[in-house]
């Protein structure tokens, strides 16, 4: 708890059996409840998650059957969380869980509804096709919003309670979906610089459809 304030994290996980550890092993005390959702993993990350909830009583997992997507183990989180605020972020290890506090101070101190962790990282090492989607999903997240929000796609966020947006997408448009919600809903969006590590191996789960994607979120949402 932090200035009387219940802290909960949501990790999304598909086959991260290799990285999770590190992430798990870094959540700061402060935090209340961290949900580790396998979302239909193949690899050891259930086992994994469940070894670390048994020496760590905030550690919770849930395990889908199949894999649904990022979204769809998103909203699964939610559904399990008790927070006043609610984290988001990756379990592939490219998030550094000492920066939560980063995220949950401007909440706690009535700035702000919505945090985004702004990636300041070496955006070089992504694919190119990665770095030209995501300059096209910016700037038009941005005309919609009419403001500006440096990184739209961070999946590194959190939420006061009462803004957190239900979730409908169940791939990468989440993070699209819930901004655009959260600023219809008139949320205080800020944003805070964050370290990130990429993985260029570990680029190719996002595809070309996931762009198709976007569009139907951004012009629905």
């Amino acid at each position: 708890m932090l200035k009387g304030r219940r802290i909960t994290v949501v990790i999304p996980a598909y086959n991260e059996e290799a990285m999770l550890p590190k992430v798990l092993e870094g959540i700061p005390d402060f935090v209340d409840e961290v949900i580790v959702v396998d979302d239909g993993s193949s690899d050891g990350t259930y086992k994994v998650a469940k070894a670390f909830s048994e020496r760590d009583e905030r550690i919770k997992v849930i395990r889908l059957e199949k894999n649904c997507g990022k979204g769809c183990a998103m909203r699964e989180g939610v559904k399990h969380s008790s927070g006043d605020v609610v984290v988001f972020m990756d379990a592939d290890g490219q998030h550094k869980p000492r920066e939560i506090i980063s995220l949950v101070e401007p909440i706690l101190s009535g700035e702000a509804d919505m945090v985004i962790g702004a990636r300041k990282g070496d955006v070089s090492q992504r694919p190119l096709h990665r770095r030209f989607s995501n300059i096209i999903t910016t700037r038009l997240i941005r005309l919609k919003l009419r403001q500006y929000v440096y990184d739209t796609q961070s999946g590194f966020r959190a939420f006061r309670r009462e803004f957190l947006p239900t979730i409908e997408s169940d791939r990468y448009e989440v993070e699209t979906e819930m901004l655009l919600k959260a600023a219809k809903m008139k949320a205080r969006i800020k944003e805070v610089p964050v370290e990130v590590i990429y993985d260029p191996n570990r680029e190719g789960r996002f595809k070309v459809r996931d762009v198709l994607r976007f569009i139907r979120a951004y012009l629905h949402f």
